[in-house]
This record gives structure tokens, C-alpha cells and sequence, in this order.
């Protein structure tokens, strides 16, 4: 009864105290991709991903319900860095659906025009001590931001007036508040309707101003990437997700990096009364329960601040393999020394030279085999459906010269002199012909470790690849058409694995089906470098049309800087590459979340989607028809 109780007196407190419109709320979800392509529009950069942002504290006067609530206390307001454009979970300032919805497009245009550096390096780097950071620099520089974007887009100004105007009267009355902060709140009302570029610096006051959603963060927390600068890499990092249940959740939460505990300092009692707020943090040993946590994500929820650690130890439960590379004696047969390929470093603008190593591998113990008996009713289906493509013998018309006269243009070139056109020239012969299909093409496919996981009750994402392979070659193999296999995964820049599953020069027979039966999961995804050489490989051969298909269930990433933006960026450059050499790259995917990066890697028609795993065996060969016909 006490727990019913005070789950009642909870949901009545925080109602009464909260200060938005959950009615009128509109989710980010909602709006990502409408988000995403006005900021891209407006000249924001591409290779930014749009993801929630970090509440962080405010420190701004609160109400007397909120107090006794315990909230109130912290923001999520919008940022940008160097990975992504931040933006709130959801919206609710506003009492109209309409004007949350336009807060979203309005933040999105705000931050397309402003510079990385006017809105996350002013910061004390911890966004916590102070939202606002140095007052009178974050006045001026929202102010400045808000004047270009409404100089740059004069179409937003009326946008721009009616969120002004619908947030003025939500803020505090300046006459109910003390001397110091109501200068500060008329300064800020001032700088909503109207910024200056000679901006008055915001007038010093005891306490912080309340936030002003319409503006960008003034102290942005560091965003992950900058603290992983800082982080020694881990040789030992996993990449195959934990065994245990896995709940869903996009909302970011903070998080800072403390010690490890040395081991000497156990946690041997502890009194109720000493619980002050799930913030805390001690430095003490704890032990560590392999069980599931059935409450770990509102425990998550009540903590402010996470405090993660290093151990060494990994979790037997969860972690259930190491990424040393196996012995020269045990893998894959290498071909060659390495090759050495660049890499693009998008800070920079350049490319490295001799960055990476790419080392081709054949499959070590792949014994010749047959195609596995439940795909050969698919495979002759489809060696059936893929055979009207074969090049056949057929008349073409209209030539200069050939083994017959063309009747149909004779008599179409005396129709025309005898009206006394003069008719142009034009070839009056026909010849029978071998019909040519000049492509080729080549299957890329993603081999790291994420493609152990399960996509159902019986197949992981690797079988569901190897059943692709098999398929995909049955289907080309009847049209006759030039085409290639590779797989690659990598760890670090130095080792990208490629494996060559078959040759543009080679039959595909039994060996060929042997290597993709030996398939299975790598390490991890540095794509620049593996399609820098499968274009390579496939920009030698004498084709009209030549196909790149990138097969893939995730976006790039390796153990060092290759993750985020880094990776994004230098694949997108190493596409860019294959355009310039006549290729046509084409990216298939089973990753829910590639609308966020692949529309800017492969443009919004150089892509496809498929939300069901399982389909993929079926639905490649049927991609390649409708990209060849």
C-alpha cells in the first residue's frame, strides 16, 4: 500500500509541477528524415548524423513544485560537433502541436549555419558547472547565429517571429523575479525580438537564466569522439553485442570516466540512511553478477551522470571470444605481401598515402561442394528467370551494311522521295547478330563480426550472406555476364582482410562454391579501403556498364579513429573514386538505421533497404535484374 501510495503522490507532484505540453509533444523519430534533409538543404554539413541530444542541468530558478517534485533541473537542448547535429528526444514547450513541430525545422536551419566552433568549443567541456558559460559570449553568438540565419533564408523570419512570440509568453514575468535576474531576463526578451549584431553582454546575476529552446546549446557537453581522443585504445574492444536481452533506447545519457578501483577497497556495509541520490559515486569494489537486470534501464534513467570504468575482466557470460588474430597455421591463405592503399582524412582534406594494408586471403580448408539442397529449387527458378538475359541471336535494322536489304526502310525512303522530301541518310540493310550484354559486376560483401548475430530463430546474418552468394552466382552464372566475389572485414588500419571468393577470370563450379560455403565473421568494417580495391580490380575490366554492389549490415567502423564521422566520410570519398573511374556503386542493406548515413554515401537512388533479413537470398538477384535490364 506505502508503494501505491507513492507512486500516486509521484505521478500527481510531477504533473502539477512540470512545466511542458506533453499533449502537444512531437517526437524526433517523427521528423528525423524531414530534419536531416532541411539542415543538408540549408548547406549543413552531410556527413553529420541527426541524434538526440544529452540532458544536461540548467541551474536556473525553479518553482517551488518542482522542488518538491526533484526535477525541473535539467534541459535537452540542441547542439552540433564534428559527428552529428543534436537535437532534443522529443519537444513539448509549446501548448500547439504546429509550434513544436516548427522548433525542430527552425533548430535544424539555426545549426546549418552555424560554425562547429560558435556552438561546441565555448564550453567548459563538462556542460554541467554552467548551461550558459560565459553569459555576455553566449548572447552575442545566439544573437549572431539567429541574424544569419534569417539574413541567409529570409523565408524563416515569420517562422522564426511566431516561436519568439509563443515563447515570450511562457517565460517568467521579469517583475516577479529579483533585481539581478530580471535584467538578465529582459536582456534575453530584447535579444528574442530582436537580435543585434552589437549585443549588449547578458547582465550578471546570482542565478542562471532560464533555457531558451529557440537557441542552440551555450555549453554543450564534449561529444563522444573528443573524449575517445583522449581514451588509450583498447586492443582488446568487442564488437559482437552481449548475449543477454537487449532493450532498445536512443535516448543519450552522460556519462564520465573515472578509475578503475585498485581492488584493496571493498564495499563491506552499508547503511540505508547513507543513500543520498543514485548520483553518487565511490570508488570501491563491487561486485559483478553475470544476471540479467530487470530494472537496468530505469536505474539508468535515475542516474545523471554514468560513471564507467575500465576492467580488464570481461564478463564470462557475455563476451564469449577474444580478436587475436588466429596463427599463420590456421588462417586463411594470404596472396601477396599487402598492398598499401590511402585513406581519406576528412579533417585534413587529403588523402594519406600508403595508410592502410589490404591483404587478400583465399579460404584455407574450402573443399569443392555442390549448392546445399534447400536453395536448388530457388537456384533453378531463378537460373530460369536470369536466362532471357543471355545474349541471343537477333536481327538488328537500320545498318549501313548487312546480309539482307531492310524492307521496312526502303519502302520508308521512297515514301519520302516521292512526297519530295529528301530523305536523310540512313541505313537500309539488316543483320543477324550476337545480342552483347557488356557489363560487369562485382559483389562486395560484409564479413565482420556483426554478422553473428541472429536475424531469427534459425539462420544468423552470415548464413543469410552465404545463402545470397550462392543464389546471386546461380542467377549470373545463367546470363553469362562477367562477374566477381570478395568479402573483407579488418582490424585496424594496418590489417584489411579481403577475401577472394572468385575472379572475373575464373568458372564458377564447385571450388568457387567450396570458398563461399567457408565464409564466416571477421573483425570489423573498414569499407574505404576494401572498396578502393574492388574498384580497382573491377575498373580493369573491359565492360560498358560495370557494377559495384556493396552487401552490408552496418555502417564502417574499425578499433581506432575509424568510427563516426571518420569512417563515414573516407567511405563516402572511396564511392566518390569508384563514380570517377565509370563505376556504378550500389549498396544493399539490412542495418534499420541506414536512412541516417546511406542516402549521403550512395545518394538517396544508390541504395536499398530491406527491413526483413531473410529476404535477402531472394531480393538480391532480383536488385541485379532490375538494375541490368
Amino acid at each position: 500500500m506505502e508503494e501505491y501510495v507513492g507512486q500516486i503522490w509521484h505521478r500527481l507532484i510531477t504533473g502539477a509541477a512540470q512545466r511542458e505540453y506533453p499533449e502537444a509533444a512531437v517526437a524526433l523519430d517523427e521528423l528525423r528524415d524531414a530534419v536531416g534533409l532541411l539542415f543538408r538543404a540549408l548547406g549543413g554539413e552531410g556527413g553529420l548524423r541527426v541524434e538526440t541530444a544529452t540532458a544536461t542541468a540548467h541551474h536556473a530558478r525553479r518553482s517551488w513544485l518542482e522542488r518538491i517534485a526533484g526535477g525541473g533541473d535539467t534541459v535537452e537542448l540542441a547542439w552540433r560537433d564534428a559527428e552529428s547535429l543534436r537535437l532534443p528526444r522529443r519537444l513539448a514547450v509549446f501548448p500547439e502541436r504546429a509550434l513544436n513541430r516548427e522548433l525542430y525545422l527552425w533548430l535544424a536551419a539555426l545549426a546549418a549555419v552555424s560554425a562547429p566552433t560558435d556552438d561546441g568549443g565555448q564550453g567548459d567541456g563538462d556542460g554541467d558547472s554552467n548551461t550558459h558559460g560565459d553569459g555576455g559570449h553566449w548572447l552575442a553568438r545566439s544573437q549572431r547565429q539567429t541574424r544569419r540565419a534569417l539574413a541567409r533564408y529570409p523565408g524563416l523570419a515569420a517562422r522564426y517571429r511566431r516561436l519568439a512570440e509563443a515563447l515570450l509568453a511562457l517565460r517568467p514575468d521579469p517583475r516577479a523575479l529579483p533585481d539581478d535576474e530580471a535584467a538578465a531576463e529582459r536582456a534575453i526578451r530584447a535579444a528574442l525580438r530582436e537580435p543585434r549584431a552589437d549585443a549588449p553582454p547578458l547582465p550578471a546575476a546570482r542565478r542562471a537564466p532560464q533555457p531558451v529552446p529557440l537557441w542552440l546549446h551555450p555549453a554543450p557537453p564534449l561529444p563522444p569522439a573528443a573524449q575517445a581522443a583522449t581514451e588509450p585504445d583498447d586492443a582488446q574492444a568487442q564488437e559482437r553485442p552481449a548475449q543477454g536481452r537487449q532493450e532498445g533506447d536512443d535516448r543519450s545519457r552522460r556519462a564520465e570516466r573515472v578509475d578503475q578501483p585498485d581492488g584493496r577497497d571493498g564495499l563491506l556495509a552499508f547503511r540505508l540512511e547513507s543513500l543520498f541520490s543514485w548520483a553518487e559515486y565511490a570508488k570501491v569494489d563491487r561486485t559483478a553478477d553475470d544476471a540479467e537486470d530487470e530494472d537496468a534501464r530505469r536505474t539508468a534513467n535515475d542516474l545523471d551522470i554514468m560513471s564507467v570504468a575500465r576492467d580488464q575482466q570481461p564478463a564470462a557470460s557475455r563476451l564469449r571470444f577474444d580478436l587475436d588474430l588466429p596463427s599463420a597455421a590456421h588462417d586463411d591463405i594470404p596472396l601477396g605481401e599487402g598492398l598499401p592503399l590511402p585513406e581519406w582524412d576528412f579533417k585534413r582534406g587529403c588523402l594519406l598515402p600508403d595508410h592502410c594494408r589490404l591483404q587478400a586471403l583465399l579460404a584455407r580448408d574450402a573443399a569443392p561442394r555442390e549448392l546445399p539442397p534447400r536453395l536448388r529449387g530457388q537456384a533453378r527458378r531463378l537460373r530460369a528467370q536470369f536466362e532471357s538475359l543471355k545474349p541471343t541471336r537477333q536481327w538488328f535494322r537500320g545498318q549501313p551494311d548487312g546480309a539482307e536489304v531492310d524492307i521496312d526502310a526502303w519502302i520508308l525512303r521512297t515514301a519520302e522521295r516521292a512526297r519530295g522530301a529528301v530523305p536523310a541518310e540512313a541505313g537500309l540493310f539488316c543483320d543477324l547478330r550476337n545480342a552483347q550484354r557488356d557489363l560487369a559486376c562485382l559483389l562486395l560483401a560484409d564479413l565482420s563480426l556483426s554478422t553473428d548475430s541472429y536475424v531469427n530463430d534459425e539462420q544468423r546474418v552470415i548464413d543469410v550472406i552465404r545463402d545470397s552468394l550462392f543464389l546471386f552466382a546461380e542467377a549470373l552464372a545463367a546470363t553469362g555476364d562477367r562477374f566477381a566475389l570478395a568479402g573483407f572485414s579488418s582490424r585496424r588500419r594496418e590489417h584489411v582482410r579481403y577475401h577472394a571468393l572468385k575472379g572475373f577470370d575464373e568458372r564458377y563450379d564447385a571450388a568457387v562454391r567450396g570458398r563461399i560455403g567457408a565464409i564466416r565473421p571477421g573483425y570489423y568494417t573498414r569499407m574505404g579501403a576494401a572498396i578502393r580495391h574492388a574498384s580497382a580490380q573491377l575498373a580493369a575490366q573491359p565492360a560498358t556498364q560495370r557494377i559495384l554492389l556493396l552487401l552490408t549490415d552496418g555502417k564502417p567502423n574499425d578499433l581506432d579513429k575509424y568510427e563516426g564521422r571518420y569512417g563515414i566520410e573516407d567511405t563516402r570519398h572511396a564511392i566518390r573514386e569508384a563514380r570517377e573511374r565509370g563505376l556504378e556503386p550500389f549498396c544493399v542493406t539490412i542495418d534499420e538505421r541506414a536512412r541516417d548515413y546511406l542516402p549521403y554515401l550512395f545518394g538517396s537512388h544508390g541504395y536499398a533497404l530491406l527491413r526483413d533479413a531473410g529476404e535477402l537470398p531472394r531480393k538480391l538477384p532480383q536488385l541485379y535484374w532490375r538494375l541490368t535490364r
